[in-house]
């Protein structure tokens, strides 16, 4: 499998990864997923993998440029080069919060418990509806957004989208929305 080993000079321009002009939209599928390697990558043309840049890998360089704080609100991560880019910025010592949908860290290829077993806080929904929220807060200043789910499904075949943006107005919003459901879940989380 295919991941991504993000350098600064992979980073998109600007504060906190953040394009000019304060974001960009992402769109999805990719046609493959970012080759492990890159440009030393011994495979050449018969690898299977993508050695230029995709959306998954614009993506990540956001989560790779969390300094301070990343939380993270959705259904689900299934995707290994997500789930390790998270897994990273837990260890350069970035404040990780998850929540996240309790069924959907039941099932087959879900990454949220290795990540809670890392020593990342995640906290569950105690609800029969669903946790469907998908986005991050980078930093506290900085906000991905959008339809997409945090799966391998989602970047490889469905038509998926993540707007980014550093505008206030929003990532405030979702800041407060992510501080009422960490409160509200406290009493759930994830072992």
């Amino acid at each position: 499998m295919g991941c991504l080993n993000s350098t600064p000079g992979d980073q998109p321009d600007g504060p906190v990864g953040a394009a000019a002009g304060g974001g960009e939209v992402i769109f999805f599928p990719d046609d493959k997923m970012p080759c492990h390697y890159g440009r030393y990558c011994r495979s050449g043309r018969r690898c299977e993998y993508a050695h230029t840049k995709t959306s998954l890998t614009r993506f990540l360089a956001y989560l790779n440029g969390a300094k301070h704080s990343l939380d993270i609100c959705v259904f689900t991560i299934t995707c290994k080069d997500i789930a390790d880019a998270i897994q990273a910025a837990h260890s350069r010592k970035v404040a990780v919060r998850i929540i996240t949908d309790y069924a959907q860290t039941q099932t087959l290829g879900s990454n949220v418990k290795r990540l809670a077993e890392f020593g990342i806080s995640v906290r569950l929904d105690n609800s029969e509806n669903h946790m469907h929220h998908k986005f991050a807060v980078v930093d506290n200043r900085l906000l991905l957004n959008g339809s997409f789910n945090w799966t391998r499904q989602a970047v490889l075949g469905n038509r998926e989208n993540v707007m980014v943006t550093t505008t206030p107005q929003y990532y405030r919003a979702f800041i407060a929305e992510f501080n009422k459901l960490w409160a509200l879940y406290k009493n759930n989380p994830l072992h």
